[in-house]
């Protein structure tokens, strides 16, 4: 017999109340990359923020065990790219969430620069300096300083609410 519900999904009696009211929050789906060629790592990261200010700043929580944390601890430096709702299924790779035969870069047009693996068809990024990080017990609470931007046209941006990617309504 076929179900709607989802046959792994915690029960709602035993489901993490912090995770529900996170859940509850629109999240951006922005993948994360750093290290030199042969080295780079990525990682599909949506708690962040951005800060405007002398200098700019964004602030990411990046997971302790990921191979992205080490990179960015090894180069010091990073790109946060904004995706688009047409890169889920790069989202989800780059999560680990589906495999990708080759590793997670491979069939993503990458560019490598200064600050680590540039995402070619991910136009809006930011390319930062590790400013500093704090160990919490599963994460690095990163603040990255902002060195460069890079804006463009962004109409359907990838979003995440409530466990699945959303569109947004136009005005």
């Amino acid at each position: 017999m076929i179900h709607d519900d989802h046959p792994f999904q915690t029960p709602p009696a035993d489901r993490d109340p912090v995770r529900q009211f996170r859940g509850r929050l629109v999240a951006p789906v922005t993948v994360v990359t750093a290290g030199e060629k042969g080295t780079e790592a990525a990682l599909t990261v949506s708690s962040l923020m951005v800060a405007e200010g002398e200098p700019s700043s964004v602030i990411a929580l990046i997971g302790t065990s990921t191979d992205l944390w080490e990179a960015i601890d090894a180069s010091r430096r990073f790109v946060v790219h904004i995706l688009g709702s047409a890169s889920r299924g790069d989202a989800d790779a780059f999560a680990g969430f589906r495999p990708r035969p080759g590793g997670v870069f491979s069939g993503v047009a990458v560019e490598h620069g200064e600050w680590g693996p540039v995402l070619v068809d991910s136009p809006n990024r930011i390319f930062c300096g590790l400013a500093s990080s704090i160990e919490l017990p599963f994460h690095h609470l990163v603040e990255g300083k902002i060195e460069k931007v890079e804006v463009a046209d962004l109409d359907d941006p990838a979003v995440y609410f409530r466990g699945e990617y959303r569109h947004l309504e136009g005005k």
